[in-house]
């Protein structure tokens, strides 16, 4: 299978920018050390389990809800509980949203311990995110790659390096038209923690 960069030379796809924002520093070095600190100690991260091919089974990385206390992760399984915005996490959403000039009302915190904690292809097409939602990525610690494919052509993939400190955000049509995954890797990885704010509905 063909892989190919994003943002790079003239030869390698480029993402549309109406489809994708992307900063690799939008943290600095001491900003994403401490926020990766103190997200790793403080949280109370969950395993949560779902459903595939008829089977209960685990997934592979930790997660937490963070948000307005009326909102709630669209899941359907009541498995992840609401958190409040603590400082921290309340800041980080601001900061972006002065930057960006976008709303968010919820954080999806995901913690991958190692190599091999991923997440399958998918698109993130709740109804309760809206038709063309805006989510907001921050990575934090370990750089993992990030792939993208058309829902309806998986001959390429592009993928895109998310290093400690960097924002990526999705919007216009991508969950419409693409998908996107943290694949398993057979290198040794460290942690990585990834926050995705997002809008989430609440009628």
């Amino acid at each position: 299978m063909e892989q190919l960069s994003l943002f790079n030379t003239e030869d390698l796809y480029e993402f549309p920018k109406d489809l994708l924002e992307y900063r690799e520093h939008f943290l600095s070095r001491e900003e994403a050390d401490q926020l990766r600190a103190h997200l790793l100690e403080t949280v109370s991260w969950k395993q949560r389990t779902q459903k595939m091919y008829d089977k209960t089974v685990l997934t592979p990385r930790l997660t937490a809800w963070y948000g307005d206390d009326e909102t709630a992760y669209p899941s359907g399984n009541g498995e992840l509980e609401t958190c409040y915005w603590t400082p921290e996490l309340f800041s980080l959403k601001q900061k972006i949203e002065e930057t960006f000039g976008y709303r968010f009302n919820s954080v999806l915190l995901n913690l991958y311990r190692d190599h091999n904690d991923s997440v399958a292809w998918h698109r993130d097409k709740e109804s309760r995110y809206g038709k063309r939602p805006v989510i907001a990525s921050v990575s934090l610690g370990q750089t993992r790659n990030f792939d993208f494919r058309k829902k309806d052509h998986h001959q390429s993939k592009y993928s895109l390096p998310l290093p400690h400190g960097s924002l990526l955000i999705m919007k216009g049509d991508l969950q419409e038209h693409w998908e996107h995954r943290i694949a398993k890797s057979v290198t040794a990885m460290k942690e990585r923690i990834n926050l995705t704010f997002r809008l989430v509905n609440q009628s």
